[in-house]
């Protein structure tokens, strides 16, 4: 990447605070599963009601998915995602906060903008930079923290007493420090950050990159690739705690606990991606990794009562993102890269809103005729 100066620049620092993002977007993620049921009893919601709050999102994400390259283009690495994590706090901030429901579901659209910001632009940081490529599975596993984090800090609160508003409040001051640590970036002057873009040979813009980026088949295709992806771990993610408390009678704590298992599992095979894809290959991993989830798919199906099935669908899902967005410099040229990951990863973010809003009403229609059948039977 281009420096703003001859000196080299601390890597530890652009490093560090990648982390600290990924890890910020995980809490703020992962949290909102287990905090699901008592927002449905705060605002006396319905079962289809409550996905609106995925489907705001979505705004969000599509609109980060078409600018999140331009804005680093135009304001540097740095000040874009500055701007992201205000947005996303004041997201945060506005779910402890909101007294009306409609107000919750319109601060979705700014969690979707923050978080669909912040991934892209992090993405892109790490895996433009040769000395960074390899740690594309270190700053996903440190995703797996603040996921793992979220719904665990979330269950032991609940536990304490607290009200899912005093949660929200707790996760808003967690993320809300990325937003010192960008301030800082900026007062040092952090050249990696300040960075405004990958220009091509022909002096291409910004805008031109993002319309070639968008006509090429590899980034169409691993944009639907990451949304079913992300869409299926942001499912499980969501709702396995539902169905764990509500669906199969668990305890809250069993079935709190039980979530945070499953971002584990995902988090501790992050950690170890770097090792495997410079043993087994990207795809080849991937391919594993597909066969290792349906098997944790059909357990956790099949085998409600064990243990097991929610950390194995963790860790099969781990590759699975940070392996594509590993391949995507090999794909495409240079110019290219930035538009690429801001698309595929914004599409993953669309996922992440709608597959578990259609998941859900596809469970709760099977619930309703399941109770119909029952009414039906008592009757007769």
């Amino acid at each position: 990447m281009a420096q703003l100066s001859s000196q080299p620049s601390p890597r530890w620092i652009g490093v560090a605070l990648a982390f600290y993002a990924f890890i910020a977007i995980g809490i703020a993620e992962g949290g909102l599963g287990v905090l699901l049921p008592s927002i449905l009893q705060e605002y006396s919601l319905t079962t289809a009601s409550v996905t609106l709050l995925f489907v705001s999102q979505i705004t969000g994400y599509i609109f980060a998915a078409f600018t999140s390259s331009l804005i680093s283009s135009r304001l540097g690495l740095a000040r874009m995602l500055l701007m992201a994590a205000g947005t996303l706090t004041l997201a945060l901030a506005i779910y402890a906060t909101s007294p009306v429901w409609g107000l919750m579901v319109a601060a979705g659209t700014l969690l979707g903008l923050g978080i669909g910001l912040i991934d892209a632009g992090v993405n892109t940081y790490i895996v433009q930079d040769e000395r960074g490529a390899s740690l594309i599975g270190t700053l996903h596993g440190f995703y797996g923290v603040g996921a793992l984090s979220g719904p665990a800090i979330a269950t032991t609160l609940l536990a304490m007493g607290m009200t899912w508003r005093q949660v929200y409040v707790v996760l808003t001051g967690v993320v809300g420090l990325l937003i010192v640590a960008l301030l800082a970036v900026l007062v040092i002057r952090y050249p990696p950050m300040h960075l405004r873009g990958v220009a091509t040979s022909e002096g291409a813009s910004a805008a031109q990159n993002l319309g070639r980026s968008l006509r090429h088949p590899a980034v169409l295709l691993t944009g639907l690739l990451l949304l079913v992806y992300v869409g299926t771990e942001a499912a499980i993610g969501n709702w396995a705690y539902t169905v764990q408390s509500v669906g199969r009678s668990m305890s809250p704590m069993a079935a709190g606990y039980g979530v945070a298992a499953y971002w584990l599992g995902l988090t501790v095979g992050r950690f170890g991606l770097d090792y495997c894809l410079r043993r087994v290959g990207a795809v080849r991993m991937i391919s594993l990794s597909l066969t290792l989830l349906l098997i944790g798919l059909f357990a956790w199906w099949q085998l409600p009562d064990q243990w097991l099935s929610l950390p194995m669908i963790g860790l099969a899902l781990a590759a699975i993102f940070p392996a594509t967005i590993w391949l995507v410099p090999r794909r495409l040229p240079a110019e290219l890269v930035p538009g690429g990951i801001s698309f595929a990863t914004s599409a993953a973010s669309f996922g992440a809103a709608i597959i578990p809003t259609l998941v859900w009403t596809n469970w709760h229609h099977n619930n309703a005729q399941q109770d119909a059948i029952k009414n039906l039977l008592n009757r007769s």
